[in-house]
Protein backbone atom coordinates (compact mmCIF):
# COMPACT_ATOMS: atom_id res chain seq x y z
CA UNK A 1 0.00 0.00 0.00
CA UNK A 2 2.89 2.57 0.78
CA UNK A 3 4.80 1.49 -2.15
CA UNK A 4 1.81 2.31 -4.18
CA UNK A 5 1.18 5.75 -2.79
CA UNK A 6 4.82 6.53 -2.71
CA UNK A 7 4.68 5.56 -6.53
CA UNK A 8 1.64 8.02 -7.16
CA UNK A 9 2.71 10.75 -5.67
CA UNK A 10 5.48 10.88 -7.65
CA UNK A 11 3.86 10.35 -10.95
CA UNK A 12 1.40 13.77 -9.55
CA UNK A 13 4.38 15.30 -8.74
CA UNK A 14 6.07 15.01 -12.11
CA UNK A 15 3.05 16.06 -14.08
CA UNK A 16 2.52 18.92 -11.83
CA UNK A 17 6.38 20.24 -12.87
CA UNK A 18 7.80 19.80 -9.35
CA UNK A 19 11.45 19.76 -9.69
CA UNK A 20 12.30 16.56 -10.46
CA UNK A 21 15.00 15.84 -7.32
CA UNK A 22 12.00 16.67 -5.28
CA UNK A 23 10.41 14.20 -7.17
CA UNK A 24 12.86 11.60 -6.41
CA UNK A 25 13.36 12.83 -2.87
CA UNK A 26 9.51 12.94 -1.50
CA UNK A 27 8.58 9.72 -3.53
CA UNK A 28 11.36 7.41 -2.18
CA UNK A 29 11.44 8.49 0.94
CA UNK A 30 7.96 7.91 1.75
CA UNK A 31 8.51 4.65 0.67
CA UNK A 32 12.04 4.13 2.61
CA UNK A 33 10.62 5.36 5.79
CA UNK A 34 7.06 4.13 6.06
CA UNK A 35 7.60 1.09 4.03
CA UNK A 36 11.19 -0.02 4.84
CA UNK A 37 11.52 1.65 8.29
CA UNK A 38 14.43 3.29 7.37
CA UNK A 39 15.21 6.31 9.68
CA UNK A 40 15.97 9.34 8.29
CA UNK A 41 19.55 9.43 9.79
CA UNK A 42 20.35 6.69 7.39
CA UNK A 43 19.08 8.11 4.36
CA UNK A 44 21.00 11.51 4.94
CA UNK A 45 23.96 9.59 5.19
CA UNK A 46 23.48 7.50 1.91
CA UNK A 47 22.77 10.68 0.03
CA UNK A 48 26.12 12.40 0.93
CA UNK A 49 27.99 9.28 0.46
CA UNK A 50 26.70 9.18 -2.79
CA UNK A 51 27.81 12.70 -4.15
CA UNK A 52 30.93 12.27 -2.04
CA UNK A 53 32.68 9.98 -4.83
CA UNK A 54 36.01 11.57 -5.95
CA UNK A 55 35.07 10.75 -9.67
CA UNK A 56 32.29 13.79 -9.31
CA UNK A 57 34.79 16.37 -8.53
CA UNK A 58 35.27 16.22 -12.11
CA UNK A 59 31.72 17.67 -12.85
CA UNK A 60 31.89 20.92 -11.12
CA UNK A 61 35.65 21.64 -12.49
CA UNK A 62 34.50 20.49 -16.73
CA UNK A 63 31.37 23.18 -16.48
CA UNK A 64 33.26 26.02 -14.45
CA UNK A 65 36.43 25.14 -17.41
CA UNK A 66 33.12 26.07 -20.16
CA UNK A 67 31.87 28.57 -18.77
CA UNK A 68 35.50 30.16 -18.50
CA UNK A 69 36.02 29.58 -21.89
CA UNK A 70 32.78 30.96 -22.91
CA UNK A 71 33.76 34.53 -21.64
CA UNK A 72 37.18 34.25 -21.94
CA UNK A 73 37.12 34.17 -25.82
CA UNK A 74 37.94 30.48 -26.85
CA UNK A 75 34.42 29.69 -28.04
CA UNK A 76 34.64 32.74 -30.42
CA UNK A 77 37.64 31.42 -31.41
CA UNK A 78 36.22 28.18 -32.43
CA UNK A 79 33.46 29.19 -34.28
CA UNK A 80 35.55 31.39 -36.29
CA UNK A 81 38.06 28.62 -37.35
CA UNK A 82 35.14 26.00 -38.38
CA UNK A 83 33.63 28.45 -40.43
CA UNK A 84 36.72 29.00 -42.20
CA UNK A 85 37.04 25.53 -43.04
CA UNK A 86 33.80 24.51 -44.21
CA UNK A 87 31.75 28.11 -44.43
CA UNK A 88 31.48 27.58 -47.79
CA UNK A 89 29.93 24.09 -48.31
CA UNK A 90 26.12 23.57 -48.79
CA UNK A 91 25.01 24.57 -45.26
CA UNK A 92 28.02 25.56 -44.41
CA UNK A 93 27.34 27.33 -41.48
CA UNK A 94 25.04 24.82 -39.76
CA UNK A 95 27.89 22.81 -40.51
CA UNK A 96 30.43 24.74 -38.88
CA UNK A 97 28.10 25.20 -35.82
CA UNK A 98 28.16 21.34 -35.16
CA UNK A 99 31.93 20.86 -35.73
CA UNK A 100 32.07 24.54 -33.11
CA UNK A 101 30.00 21.71 -30.42
CA UNK A 102 32.21 19.20 -31.17
CA UNK A 103 35.15 20.57 -30.40
CA UNK A 104 33.63 22.84 -27.67
CA UNK A 105 32.32 19.74 -25.93
CA UNK A 106 35.91 18.39 -25.75
CA UNK A 107 36.55 20.48 -23.05
CA UNK A 108 32.98 21.80 -21.68
CA UNK A 109 31.04 18.68 -20.15
CA UNK A 110 27.71 20.43 -20.32
CA UNK A 111 25.34 20.48 -22.90
CA UNK A 112 23.69 23.49 -22.26
CA UNK A 113 26.95 25.44 -21.76
CA UNK A 114 27.53 23.97 -25.28
CA UNK A 115 24.13 25.29 -26.98
CA UNK A 116 24.77 29.10 -24.85
CA UNK A 117 28.41 29.29 -26.05
CA UNK A 118 28.00 27.96 -29.91
CA UNK A 119 24.65 28.96 -30.40
CA UNK A 120 24.89 32.61 -28.92
CA UNK A 121 27.44 33.06 -31.52
CA UNK A 122 26.07 30.69 -34.91
CA UNK A 123 22.23 31.10 -34.42
CA UNK A 124 21.96 34.38 -34.98
CA UNK A 125 24.13 34.20 -38.26
CA UNK A 126 22.17 31.41 -39.99
CA UNK A 127 18.96 32.75 -39.35
CA UNK A 128 20.28 36.11 -41.10
CA UNK A 129 22.19 33.98 -44.08
CA UNK A 130 18.28 32.48 -44.34
CA UNK A 131 18.53 29.63 -42.45
CA UNK A 132 15.02 28.53 -40.72
CA UNK A 133 14.87 29.49 -37.21
CA UNK A 134 12.83 26.23 -36.25
CA UNK A 135 15.67 24.32 -37.80
CA UNK A 136 18.54 26.46 -36.42
CA UNK A 137 16.72 26.00 -32.80
CA UNK A 138 16.54 21.96 -33.42
CA UNK A 139 19.89 21.65 -34.77
CA UNK A 140 21.82 23.62 -31.91
CA UNK A 141 19.79 21.41 -29.07
CA UNK A 142 20.71 18.54 -31.00
CA UNK A 143 24.47 18.91 -32.04
CA UNK A 144 24.86 19.40 -28.54
CA UNK A 145 24.02 16.32 -27.63
CA UNK A 146 27.43 15.29 -28.97
CA UNK A 147 28.30 16.45 -25.24
CA UNK A 148 27.24 13.34 -23.89
CA UNK A 149 29.90 10.91 -26.23
CA UNK A 150 32.86 13.17 -27.22
CA UNK A 151 35.13 13.47 -23.89
CA UNK A 152 35.45 14.49 -21.20
CA UNK A 153 31.57 14.21 -20.95
CA UNK A 154 29.60 14.48 -17.43
CA UNK A 155 27.11 11.99 -18.53
CA UNK A 156 30.30 9.50 -18.47
CA UNK A 157 31.24 10.99 -15.37
CA UNK A 158 27.61 9.95 -13.60
CA UNK A 159 27.99 6.65 -15.51
CA UNK A 160 31.00 5.49 -13.70
CA UNK A 161 30.29 7.11 -10.81
CA UNK A 162 26.80 4.20 -11.34
CA UNK A 163 28.49 1.59 -12.58
CA UNK A 164 31.87 1.58 -11.28
CA UNK A 165 33.49 1.06 -14.39
CA UNK A 166 36.84 3.60 -15.06
CA UNK A 167 36.19 6.93 -16.27
CA UNK A 168 39.20 6.60 -18.63
CA UNK A 169 37.24 3.81 -20.37
CA UNK A 170 33.46 5.88 -20.23
CA UNK A 171 35.74 8.12 -22.05
CA UNK A 172 36.98 6.14 -24.35
CA UNK A 173 33.99 4.38 -25.61
CA UNK A 174 32.00 7.74 -26.59
CA UNK A 175 35.43 8.57 -28.94
CA UNK A 176 34.08 6.57 -31.91
CA UNK A 177 30.09 6.91 -31.82
CA UNK A 178 30.77 10.59 -31.36
CA UNK A 179 32.48 11.19 -34.42
CA UNK A 180 29.74 9.11 -36.22
CA UNK A 181 27.03 11.65 -34.61
CA UNK A 182 28.88 14.33 -35.64
CA UNK A 183 28.86 12.88 -39.13
CA UNK A 184 25.26 11.89 -38.78
CA UNK A 185 24.64 15.65 -38.15
CA UNK A 186 26.91 17.10 -41.07
CA UNK A 187 25.00 14.75 -43.60
CA UNK A 188 21.76 16.11 -42.52
CA UNK A 189 21.99 20.11 -42.63
CA UNK A 190 24.27 18.95 -46.30
CA UNK A 191 20.34 17.48 -47.15
CA UNK A 192 18.21 19.88 -45.59
CA UNK A 193 20.02 23.35 -45.77
CA UNK A 194 21.73 22.71 -49.96
CA UNK A 195 19.71 25.26 -51.45
CA UNK A 196 20.60 28.28 -48.55
CA UNK A 197 23.50 30.88 -49.98
CA UNK A 198 27.21 29.97 -49.15
CA UNK A 199 29.72 32.25 -47.96
CA UNK A 200 32.89 32.62 -50.34
CA UNK A 201 35.57 30.14 -49.38
CA UNK A 202 37.94 31.75 -47.13
CA UNK A 203 41.52 31.95 -48.23
CA UNK A 204 44.46 29.78 -47.14
CA UNK A 205 45.74 32.41 -44.69
CA UNK A 206 42.84 33.23 -43.46
CA UNK A 207 42.38 29.37 -42.24
CA UNK A 208 45.91 29.95 -41.28
CA UNK A 209 45.44 32.79 -39.37
CA UNK A 210 42.20 31.62 -37.78
CA UNK A 211 43.79 28.29 -36.82
CA UNK A 212 46.82 29.52 -35.01
CA UNK A 213 44.00 31.97 -32.95
CA UNK A 214 41.97 28.92 -32.07
CA UNK A 215 45.05 26.98 -31.40
CA UNK A 216 45.18 27.17 -27.70
CA UNK A 217 41.46 26.30 -27.31
CA UNK A 218 42.14 23.45 -29.49
CA UNK A 219 44.83 22.20 -27.22
CA UNK A 220 42.62 21.52 -24.01
CA UNK A 221 41.27 17.76 -25.13
CA UNK A 222 44.68 17.06 -26.16
CA UNK A 223 45.85 18.10 -22.14
CA UNK A 224 43.19 16.45 -20.53
CA UNK A 225 42.65 12.86 -22.84
CA UNK A 226 46.69 12.81 -23.07
CA UNK A 227 46.93 13.71 -19.11
CA UNK A 228 44.53 11.17 -18.27
CA UNK A 229 45.44 8.24 -20.69
CA UNK A 230 49.15 8.83 -20.67
CA UNK A 231 48.78 8.25 -16.46
CA UNK A 232 49.49 11.45 -15.19
CA UNK A 233 46.08 13.13 -14.20
CA UNK A 234 43.42 11.33 -12.90
CA UNK A 235 39.80 12.90 -14.21
CA UNK A 236 39.34 14.86 -11.39
CA UNK A 237 43.03 16.62 -11.74
CA UNK A 238 42.74 16.98 -15.65
CA UNK A 239 39.15 18.86 -15.06
CA UNK A 240 41.13 21.30 -12.94
CA UNK A 241 43.98 21.65 -14.48
CA UNK A 242 41.45 22.65 -17.86
CA UNK A 243 39.81 24.99 -15.73
CA UNK A 244 43.55 26.40 -14.59
CA UNK A 245 43.85 26.40 -18.67
CA UNK A 246 40.81 27.98 -19.32
CA UNK A 247 41.73 31.41 -16.77
CA UNK A 248 45.51 31.33 -18.45
CA UNK A 249 43.82 31.68 -21.80
CA UNK A 250 41.12 34.36 -21.14
CA UNK A 251 43.45 36.64 -19.08
CA UNK A 252 46.54 36.04 -21.01
CA UNK A 253 46.19 34.64 -24.46
CA UNK A 254 42.87 36.10 -25.67
CA UNK A 255 42.91 38.86 -22.87
CA UNK A 256 38.87 38.74 -22.98
CA UNK A 257 38.21 37.31 -19.36
CA UNK A 258 37.53 39.79 -16.37
CA UNK A 259 37.18 39.37 -12.78
CA UNK A 260 33.44 39.93 -13.18
CA UNK A 261 33.44 37.37 -15.96
CA UNK A 262 35.64 35.13 -14.09
CA UNK A 263 32.84 35.14 -10.69
CA UNK A 264 29.79 35.29 -13.25
CA UNK A 265 31.68 31.65 -14.39
CA UNK A 266 31.56 30.78 -11.02
CA UNK A 267 28.32 31.57 -9.95
CA UNK A 268 26.69 29.70 -12.92
CA UNK A 269 29.32 26.81 -12.19
CA UNK A 270 27.57 26.40 -8.32
CA UNK A 271 23.60 26.36 -10.06
CA UNK A 272 24.64 24.08 -12.55
CA UNK A 273 26.66 21.84 -9.79
CA UNK A 274 23.60 22.30 -7.48
CA UNK A 275 20.94 20.98 -9.74
CA UNK A 276 23.04 17.74 -10.72
CA UNK A 277 24.05 16.96 -7.32
CA UNK A 278 20.60 17.56 -5.66
CA UNK A 279 19.35 14.54 -8.23
CA UNK A 280 22.07 12.24 -7.58
CA UNK A 281 21.46 13.16 -3.53
CA UNK A 282 17.75 11.96 -3.78
CA UNK A 283 18.22 9.48 -6.56
CA UNK A 284 19.97 7.40 -3.71
CA UNK A 285 16.85 7.13 -1.89
CA UNK A 286 15.20 5.33 -4.79
CA UNK A 287 18.32 3.53 -5.34
CA UNK A 288 18.01 1.94 -1.69
CA UNK A 289 14.68 1.00 -2.00
CA UNK A 290 15.67 -0.83 -5.00
CA UNK A 291 18.50 -2.33 -3.26
CA UNK A 292 15.88 -3.28 -0.16
CA UNK A 293 13.25 -4.00 -2.57
CA UNK A 294 15.05 -6.42 -4.24
CA UNK A 295 13.89 -4.47 -7.34
CA UNK A 296 16.46 -5.38 -10.22
CA UNK A 297 16.66 -8.58 -9.43
CA UNK A 298 12.91 -9.38 -9.47
CA UNK A 299 13.30 -7.74 -12.94
CA UNK A 300 16.14 -9.81 -14.25
CA UNK A 301 14.44 -13.40 -12.34
CA UNK A 302 10.91 -12.39 -14.57
CA UNK A 303 12.83 -11.57 -17.91
CA UNK A 304 15.03 -15.03 -17.31
CA UNK A 305 12.02 -17.21 -16.72
CA UNK A 306 9.95 -15.30 -19.76
CA UNK A 307 12.47 -16.54 -21.90
CA UNK A 308 13.49 -12.73 -23.15
CA UNK A 309 16.47 -12.44 -25.45
CA UNK A 310 18.94 -9.85 -25.78
CA UNK A 311 17.06 -8.28 -29.22
CA UNK A 312 14.22 -7.96 -26.82
CA UNK A 313 16.15 -5.87 -23.85
CA UNK A 314 17.92 -3.30 -26.56
CA UNK A 315 13.85 -2.86 -28.09
CA UNK A 316 13.06 -2.55 -24.50
CA UNK A 317 16.09 -0.05 -23.34
CA UNK A 318 15.19 2.33 -26.32
CA UNK A 319 11.49 2.39 -26.10
CA UNK A 320 12.13 3.09 -22.11
CA UNK A 321 14.65 6.34 -22.74
CA UNK A 322 12.65 7.68 -25.65
CA UNK A 323 9.36 7.76 -23.36
CA UNK A 324 11.36 8.59 -20.04
CA UNK A 325 13.61 11.25 -22.17
CA UNK A 326 10.38 13.07 -23.37
CA UNK A 327 9.20 13.99 -19.55
CA UNK A 328 12.48 14.06 -17.69
CA UNK A 329 15.81 15.32 -18.18
CA UNK A 330 19.16 12.64 -18.80
CA UNK A 331 20.41 12.99 -15.56
CA UNK A 332 17.67 12.04 -13.26
CA UNK A 333 17.19 9.07 -16.26
CA UNK A 334 20.56 8.04 -15.67
CA UNK A 335 19.60 7.33 -11.82
CA UNK A 336 16.32 5.85 -12.19
CA UNK A 337 17.40 3.47 -14.95
CA UNK A 338 21.08 2.62 -15.15
CA UNK A 339 21.14 0.27 -11.72
CA UNK A 340 17.91 -2.01 -13.56
CA UNK A 341 19.76 -1.68 -16.64
CA UNK A 342 23.23 -2.66 -15.93
CA UNK A 343 22.36 -5.46 -13.87
CA UNK A 344 20.18 -7.13 -16.60
CA UNK A 345 22.74 -6.36 -19.02
CA UNK A 346 25.37 -8.09 -17.39
CA UNK A 347 22.82 -10.89 -16.56
CA UNK A 348 23.33 -11.29 -20.63
CA UNK A 349 27.13 -11.26 -20.30
CA UNK A 350 27.47 -7.87 -22.20
CA UNK A 351 29.51 -5.14 -21.98
CA UNK A 352 28.58 -1.77 -20.03
CA UNK A 353 30.46 0.31 -21.90
CA UNK A 354 28.23 -0.60 -24.97
CA UNK A 355 25.20 -0.19 -22.49
CA UNK A 356 26.45 2.97 -21.91
CA UNK A 357 26.64 4.63 -25.70
CA UNK A 358 23.04 2.66 -26.57
CA UNK A 359 21.81 4.70 -23.56
CA UNK A 360 23.22 7.66 -24.22
CA UNK A 361 21.92 7.45 -27.95
CA UNK A 362 18.28 7.07 -27.03
CA UNK A 363 17.95 8.80 -23.61
CA UNK A 364 19.55 12.09 -25.39
CA UNK A 365 16.99 12.19 -28.07
CA UNK A 366 14.99 13.33 -25.08
CA UNK A 367 16.75 16.92 -25.34
CA UNK A 368 14.82 17.68 -28.37
CA UNK A 369 11.03 15.79 -27.93
CA UNK A 370 8.43 17.87 -26.18
CA UNK A 371 7.16 18.71 -23.23
CA UNK A 372 10.72 18.28 -21.26
CA UNK A 373 12.76 19.14 -24.23
CA UNK A 374 15.22 21.49 -22.11
CA UNK A 375 17.67 21.39 -25.20
CA UNK A 376 15.00 22.89 -27.26
CA UNK A 377 13.94 25.29 -24.78
CA UNK A 378 17.50 26.42 -24.26
CA UNK A 379 18.25 26.78 -27.87
CA UNK A 380 14.87 29.21 -28.75
CA UNK A 381 16.15 31.45 -25.61
CA UNK A 382 19.43 31.80 -27.38
CA UNK A 383 17.29 33.95 -29.61
CA UNK A 384 14.51 35.11 -28.13
CA UNK A 385 12.19 32.43 -29.94
CA UNK A 386 8.91 30.70 -28.68
CA UNK A 387 10.12 27.01 -28.65
CA UNK A 388 7.03 25.57 -29.63
CA UNK A 389 7.72 27.22 -32.92
CA UNK A 390 10.31 24.79 -33.73
CA UNK A 391 8.60 21.40 -32.77
CA UNK A 392 7.91 20.85 -36.11
CA UNK A 393 11.39 19.98 -36.65
CA UNK A 394 11.59 17.49 -34.04
CA UNK A 395 10.03 14.24 -35.69
CA UNK A 396 12.91 14.43 -38.39
CA UNK A 397 16.18 15.02 -35.74
CA UNK A 398 13.95 12.15 -33.82
CA UNK A 399 14.21 9.76 -36.59
CA UNK A 400 17.77 10.23 -37.21
CA UNK A 401 18.61 9.86 -33.74
CA UNK A 402 16.46 6.67 -33.64
CA UNK A 403 18.59 5.43 -36.36
CA UNK A 404 21.76 6.30 -35.28
CA UNK A 405 20.56 4.20 -31.71
CA UNK A 406 19.83 0.85 -33.82
CA UNK A 407 23.70 1.61 -34.92
CA UNK A 408 24.82 1.46 -32.01
CA UNK A 409 23.28 -1.43 -31.13
CA UNK A 410 24.34 -3.41 -33.81
CA UNK A 411 27.45 -2.81 -33.80
CA UNK A 412 28.98 -2.66 -30.54
CA UNK A 413 32.85 -2.78 -31.53
CA UNK A 414 32.19 1.21 -32.24
CA UNK A 415 32.20 1.52 -28.50
CA UNK A 416 34.27 -1.62 -27.53
CA UNK A 417 36.95 -1.42 -29.57
CA UNK A 418 39.23 1.50 -28.64
CA UNK A 419 38.74 0.85 -24.46
CA UNK A 420 39.73 -2.51 -25.21
CA UNK A 421 43.11 -0.85 -26.99
CA UNK A 422 43.78 1.91 -24.55
CA UNK A 423 43.74 -0.94 -21.50
CA UNK A 424 45.90 -2.88 -23.70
Amino acid sequence: MIFSFALILSVVLLFLSVPIFLVFGLGSSVAAIWGLNLPWSTLIQMAFESMNKHVLIAVPLFVFSGMVMLRGGAANRLVNFATSLVGHLPGGLGIAMVIAMGFFAAFCGSILAAITAIGTIMMPKMIEAGYPKPFVIVLAASAALLEALIPPSNAAILYSALTYVPVSQTFAAGVIPGLILLLFMIALVLFKCRHIKRYEPATNYEKLMLGMKAFPALLTPLIILGGIYGGFLTPSESAAVSGIWAIFMGFFIYKELTINSLLQSIRETAVTTAVIFSIIAMATFLSKVFTYTQFPQFIISSITEMGVGLNFFWFALALICLILGTFIEIVPVFYLTIPIFSAIILSFDQSLIHLYVVFVAFAGIGMITPPVCVGIYTSASVIQENPGNAFKEVPLFTLVGIIYGIIMILFPALSTWLPSILTQ
